[in-house]
Order: structure tokens, then sequence, then C-alpha cells
């Protein structure tokens, strides 16, 4: 692995892009149909959970926007699942209106903070993210939530298309696959993200007041 780094590094990839001036946080599917062990998509999140407890607090206290998404399906038949129907029979357990697609219920969202529902991976497509970040001269996306090889990765690469840095905090991310969460991690810092830890999103938190951050 040591070797592949440091080929990885001499063709130049894994530059640091570097948190920016007006963050906002994303909490991705912390539902309790992915942090449940015992559910059809479900995982043990408990430390992800914890950490991402801590991303948000520090957030609040900054007054940076925070974020959170949820993946549901309104249609009988699941058509609005799409294909994707197809491909995993777990879409069938998020349906809307059910417990499975609420937010974890140690996250407690406050109100004014933002509320997303989608349809596939990332939670840029087919919703309004995009759109409320821009209101708010967002140009920092910082990702907790699950899963790392799934729609945290597809949210973060939509976020470096749609022109904000992604920030994924490696503490607050986790994967059904112990393998597919650190290779997605690798992936993501080679070419689509900065991977940073829960200490040093939090410090960089830190040195915003609200003030700064409605300027």
């Amino acid at each position: 692995m040591a070797a592949e780094d440091d080929f990885f590094k001499q063709r130049g990839f894994g530059l640091t892009i570097g948190f920016g001036l007006r963050p906002a946080v994303l909490v991705v599917d912390m539902i309790q149909a992915f942090t449940d062990p015992d559910a059809m998509l479900g995982s043990d999140l408990d430390a992800q959970v914890h950490a991402t407890q801590q991303l948000v607090s520090a957030a609040r206290q900054a007054a940076v926007p925070v974020f959170y998404s949820s993946v549901s399906y309104d249609d009988a038949d699941f058509k609005d699942a799409g294909i994707w129907a197809l491909k995993q029979k777990g879409v069938m357990t998020l349906r809307a209106g059910t417990a499975a697609v609420e937010l974890d219920p140690r996250l407690q969202r406050l109100p004014g903070e933002g509320w997303l529902v989608k349809k596939y991976a990332s939670c840029f497509f087919g919703t309004d993210l995009a759109s409320r970040l821009i209101a708010r001269s967002v140009d920092t996306l910082i990702l907790a939530g699950c899963t790392t090889s799934g729609c945290v990765r597809a949210s973060a690469v939509d976020a470096l298309q749609a022109g904000f840095r992604p920030m994924v905090v490696r503490d607050c991310v986790g994967d059904r696959s112990a393998a597919a969460h650190a290779q997605s991690l690798f992936d993501l810092q080679a070419k689509y993200a900065d991977v940073v830890s829960l200490d040093q999103t939090c410090t960089y938190l830190q040195s915003f007041t609200p003030s700064k951050i409605s300027s």
C-alpha cells in the first residue's frame, strides 16, 4: 500500500483542496435503515453516529448550516426507485412514512436544519441541494454519513463537480464493508475530496463565529 501511495503522489494525485471560507455540513443518510445492524441495509455505525454528533455540535456552535438526507420511495410498486430497485432488494425497505427512512434518533435535527429526500445515491441528484448551498454562498461541504462507498462517495463527487470543496470526515463515515470503506476513502482522497479527521474539522469550525458566517 505504501508503494501505491507513493505512485499516486508521484503522478500528482491526492493534492490538498483545503477548507474554504463558508462551510456547511451534510449528514448523508444516517437513517434507521442504515444504522440498525439488524436491518437489511444496516450495519454497526455506532462510532460514526457518535462522531457525527460531535461534528454537528461544532457546526451548531459556529452557526454553520447543517443538512441531513434520507432516501425513500412513495410509489406502491417502487417505480420511483427506477432501475436501482432491480439491483438491490434492500431498496424495498425504504418506504416513505416508515421508521426506516427517519433520521437515527441519536441525531436530533433542530428546527431550521435542512432535510433532503432523494431517490438515488447522490444528495445532489434530483434535489435542490446545490441551490440551497449557493443561496448561502457555501464553498465547502463537510460530509458525514453512510455509506462511504455509496451515497457519501456519490455526493462528494457531485459536490466537486458542482464547484464545492468536498471534505469527507473519516471518523464520521461508515460502510457495511471494511474493504469498500477503505478503498473509497483512498479513491476520494486521490481524486475527488480531502479526507480529513474529526479533530481537524472541529478545529476549523471553531475558527468561525456566527457573525463571520452570516456576513
